[in-house]
Order: structure tokens, then C-alpha cells, then sequence
């Protein structure tokens, strides 16, 4: 394993960044990201995006500037929303707005953020649907990892959370958090080492243990995942154990390099998506690649990840493929 994460690089100047259109979502968006910028020790820096309603003119000028003004009016005062419920942040913090879709500005800004962090969904310029244009769209394009935090996160979540510490006071804290460890899906791809890698590092700063957790394909998946596979005399039990140990050789570098963290390999039979979102509940993160094994390999985001975060509990980062970081 490498000894650096790339996306730690130093010229990620916009360290912690973060999506912020005053929603509800946004809210729990934002305050996650603190805490997450907190735990790094890294700048947080504040986005939101505006653009001017759409209209036809005759020609170019006849096109006046108001509606430039009134999107840039209504991005500061999203932005001095966001500068109070952070008032108290310790590090440093930036506050840009950009003109253009809420997604494509984000991908933009990802190339020089080692993480970006955003509501599963907004209204105006981060509106959405079930998920979320935005939470949809970013993950399957950003160049740095990306976190959705869903909007059940502050509700249903409270009742599996820690009591509330005297270092994380209600007011502008980061939404409650499961009390698990982190878990890392993985499925044995090419990608499942830099999953991996970065989970272990996000459960150090978090302090919890790191379950790496796979989901076993069903008998009459088994050998396309696993081609070299021949037995269909054992057990789904002793299929099932099989695959644990083929994991826990695969993560023995990751113990090595990591050798105060407490991880687990767990391996449960079912639907993947199914069980990570389940997983999800009780998990402060849950870190996938934005594609594995998937039957469509050229998939930007693949179907488990896209599925996950429809379904998911908890927050939820996706970590892009190395292609996707140029």
C-alpha cells in the first residue's frame, strides 16, 4: 500500500469543502464538515452556487445585469447563514460563491479539495429529488472523495447516538452520529485497496474501530464474481468463511501499516446494497468505491454505491476511482 492518500496532497488548498444552500440538508451538511475539518485540522471552506433565471432577449445589450445581482445578493445571504451556524469553527474558514449548476461547480472545486461534503438534498441551486441531483451527480464525477449526509441523519439517528458530549455541544454540532465502527464495503476489486486506506484513516481520527465488510454474492452469483471458483459442494457456510479468510489476507498490509486500529472483517450473505444501507445505520461512515464488480464496468457511479446512498442511514463517502483523480 501507498504511504500517502493522494488526496491529502498538500495543493488541496480547499481541504474540507462543503455545498451550502441553506437547507435543512445543507445544515447537517455543514456541521458535519466542521467536525470533520476539526478532526483534521484543516481549513473549511463554504460553498454555494446561484444562477440567473432563464429568459430570451433579442440580443446581448438588451440583457441586463439585475438578474446577476439578485443571484449574488441571495448567494451572500446564504453564505452569512452558513458563517453563523459555524461562528464558533476554531480553524480557518473561506466562503465562496460561484455562479453555474450546483453540481458542476462542485466537481470543479473537488480537484483542489481533499474532501467534499454535501446534503443527500437542497432547494435552489442544489435542488433535487429522492436523492438529490446534486448527491447523485457529484460523487460519480468529484476528484476527491465525497460524503452525502442523508436527511434522516438528524432524526432517526439520535436515539443510536452517544449522549451529547461536553465537546459536542447542540448548537452547530455535526448531526448524530452511529455508534459503530466505520465500515468499509468492499468486494475484492481493484479499488477495494484505496477504500480500505482511506476508511482506516477515517477511523483513527473518528477513534473507532474499522469493519471491513463484504457482502457474499448468492450460490448462483458466486463464480462470476469469483471465476476461479469450482466447488459447488461446500456449504453456503463454509463458502461464506472461505471468502472471510480469503479478506483477511488481502487486508494484512492494511494491519501492518495500521497497527492501533481495531479491525474486523464481517462477511454476511444477501443483497449488498441492501445490507451496507442496514450497515449505514449504526456506522458514524460508511466509505465504498464508486464502482467494483459491477456487471456495467464503465459505470461512473456503480449500482451498490448508487444504491447505498439512496437507502443509506448515515453519512456515506464515496471514494473515486484513480482514473478520476487527474
Amino acid at each position: 500500500m501507498d504511504d500517502q492518500i493522494p488526496f491529502d496532497s498538500a495543493d488541496r488548498d480547499l481541504e474540507v469543502l462543503v455545498g451550502f444552500d441553506g437547507s435543512e440538508q445543507a445544515r447537517s451538511a455543514l456541521r458535519f464538515a466542521a467536525e470533520e475539518a476539526r478532526r483534521r485540522g484543516s481549513g473549511l471552506t463554504v460553498v454555494t452556487a446561484y444562477a440567473a433565471p432563464g429568459a430570451f432577449y433579442a440580443n446581448l445589450a438588451s440583457m441586463p445585469h439585475e438578474a446577476d445581482d439578485a443571484g449574488k445578493a441571495a448567494a451572500r445571504e446564504t453564505l452569512e447563514e452558513a458563517a453563523e451556524i459555524v461562528k464558533d469553527h476554531p480553524g480557518p474558514l473561506t466562503f465562496r460563491s460561484a455562479k453555474g449548476d450546483a453540481t458542476g461547480v462542485l466537481v470543479d472545486a473537488s480537484g483542489a479539495a481533499q474532501l467534499v461534503v454535501v446534503g443527500s438534498r437542497g432547494r435552489g441551486g442544489f435542488a433535487g429529488r429522492v436523492l438529490g441531483s446534486v448527491a447523485s451527480g457529484l460523487p460519480a464525477h468529484s476528484r476527491c472523495p465525497t460524503v452525502v449526509v442523508p436527511r434522516r441523519e438528524t432524526a432517526d439517528r439520535e436515539s443510536d447516538s452517544d449522549p451529547v458530549t461536553d465537546s459536542a455541544p447542540a448548537a452547530g454540532s455535526a448531526p448524530a452520529a452511529g455508534r459503530g465502527p466505520v465500515v468499509a464495503g468492499v468486494d475484492g476489486s481493484e479499488q477495494s485497496g484505496l477504500v480500505l486506506r482511506v476508511a482506516a484513516r477515517q477511523a483513527e481520527r473518528l477513534g473507532t474501530p474499522l469493519r471491513v465488510f463484504v457482502a457474499m454474492p448468492l450460490l448462483d452469483e458466486w463464480t462470476y464474481w469469483y471465476p476461479t471458483y469450482t466447488d459447488d459442494h461446500v456449504s453456503v457456510e463454509e463458502r461464506r468463511v472461505e471468502l472471510e479468510g480469503m479478506v483477511e489476507d488481502r487486508i494484512a498490509p492494511l494491519r501492518a501499516e495500521h497497527p492501533d486500529l481495531e479491525i474486523e472483517v464481517v462477511v454476511e450473505i444477501g443483497n449488498s446494497i441492501e445490507l451496507l444501507a442496514e450497515q449505514s445505520r449504526v456506522a458514524p461512515l460508511t466509505v465504498l468505491g464508486t464502482r467494483g464488480r459491477g456487471t456495467v464496468k464503465s459505470a461512473l457511479l456503480g449500482s451498490v454505491s448508487r444504491g447505498v446512498l439512496h437507502g443509506a442511514g448515515g453519512p456515506v463517502m464515496v471514494v473515486p476511482t484513480r482514473a478520476a483523480q487527474g
